[in-house]
């Protein structure tokens, strides 16, 4: 049993937290699986990618018919804002739920599986989406319970669109006509154990830029490379170079990794290319090691190039900036897992993942948390599932019930009447 969460201080015993408006959230989220479920495998048949999703934002719509919502469309993307106010007046907490699918074409075998060819839930954010609007139903039958309201944020384009930017440019974060205080994301994880709820304090996810170089020679014949620059050995030395400027320039305990996914040179054996690009990624948990990387690359590059008497031209995208947790709502989601689902379900990230997140654009301006939500399948080992992104994945649907109860929770713990 894990009763106890650690932080740097050292393992800390987790609160009670009697609150008579959290108990029977778990049972209620229960009645309504089969709506969640519906809703999830509905979305999951019929994925969309990307900033337009007209067909889920129906599906959306539709869910949400018949509860008190004031429900707003996104005008730069088919984004749905829905605000829930409760019997008091009061603060207002966020909820988010992402939308977009992925490009991959299925090989799961599930009978519900994807109808579009190349487009896949392999993200779960179909599940996101059904959690969320089951916790949406679920807090109507509480809004009197409220001292504020809750909006709720069905988000496209979350996989590397920007969709959360473009939401708050909309004005999400205001919906409510008071500024969120709070926030919380569930993300669906296929290597935990089904129904666990798992976060951190400080940075869960890291920040995501990619990079392009192209290293510029001169060409000629393979035969004779003292008549060419040759772009080649100063593109592979640039590999171990930027993986030495990792080692040697990064502190180890604000961590950053830099990874070539890509080199491309030639057209043929007896021909010397005029260039070589080589692409990659960035991965950095802070804002001052990114900023680091960003300024020391590109010199490696240069003074690498220079040495190989090439010109070397590097370019920096910036993608998603670093997710970071306040502590006190990141502690508050495990108390409140702990509560709600019971101890057994609970368990502190040990450390923070290097993929990335949009959620991060919100948590850059409130207060709240990014938690995972295991839903590895009965049966199998959690190392052993295919994870994340495959084309084979697989979700427990049992466990989105724990999903929308934490919802729920969340919201319910933080408008307190």
């Amino acid at each position: 049993m894990r009763a106890s969460i650690e932080y740097m201080t050292g393992p800390t015993e987790l609160p009670s937290l009697p609150d008579a408006r959290l108990a029977g959230l778990l049972e209620e989220a229960r009645a309504l699986q089969p709506r969640t479920v519906a809703l999830r495998r509905e979305l999951h048949q019929h994925p969309e990618l990307g900033l337009t999703l007209p067909r889920t934002q129906e599906a959306v719509v539709a869910e949400l018919e018949g509860l008190p919502l004031e429900i707003t469309r996104g005008t730069t993307t088919t984004s749905v804002t829905a605000v829930l106010r409760g019997g008091k007046p009061g603060p207002a907490v966020l909820l988010r739920g992402d939308m977009d699918a992925l490009p991959l074409t299925e090989d799961t075998g599930v009978e519900f599986a994807s109808d579009v060819p190349g487009v896949m839930h392999a993200c779960g954010h179909d599940t996101h989406v059904a959690m969320l609007a089951s916790a949406a139903r679920l807090l109507s039958s509480h809004v009197e319970e409220l001292a504020g309201s809750v909006v709720f944020m069905f988000q496209p384009g979350e996989e590397g669109h920007h969709g959360a930017r473009h939401m708050i440019h909309e004005g999400v974060l205001d919906a409510a006509g008071t500024r969120v205080e709070r926030a919380l994301a569930l993300h669906v994880h296929a290597n935990l154990p089904s129904g666990l709820v798992t976060t951190r304090t400080g940075p869960v996810m890291a920040a995501a830029d990619t990079f392009d170089i192209r290293v510029v020679g001169s060409g000629g014949h393979a035969s004779m490379p003292y008549n060419a620059v040759d772009p080649i050995p100063a593109a592979a030395e640039l590999v171990g170079a930027l993986q030495t400027m990792v080692t040697r320039r990064i502190d180890v305990f604000d961590p950053a990794v830099v990874s070539v996914t890509r080199i491309a040179a030639g057209t043929t054996s007896n021909v010397i290319p005029e260039s070589a690009e080589l692409s990659g990624t960035i991965r950095t948990m802070s804002a001052r090691t990114r900023a680091l990387v960003h300024e020391e690359l590109p010199k490696v590059c240069e003074n690498v190039g220079a040495a190989h008497g090439c010109q070397v031209l590097t370019d920096i995208e910036p993608g998603y900036p670093p997710t970071v947790n306040s502590p006190e709502q990141a502690a508050r989601v495990l108390q409140l897992a702990a509560e709600v689902l019971g101890a057994d379900n609970v368990e502190p990230m040990p450390a923070p993942i290097m993929g990335a997140e949009d959620f991060s654009y919100v948590l850059q301006r409130v207060p709240g948390a990014f938690a995972f939500l295991g839903t590895c399948p009965s049966g199998t080992d959690p190392a052993q599932a295919a994870a994340n992104h495959s084309n084979r994945v697989h979700y427990d649907e049992a466990a989105l019930a724990n999903g929308v109860a934490m919802y729920a929770a969340f919201a319910l713990d933080a408008l307190r009447g």
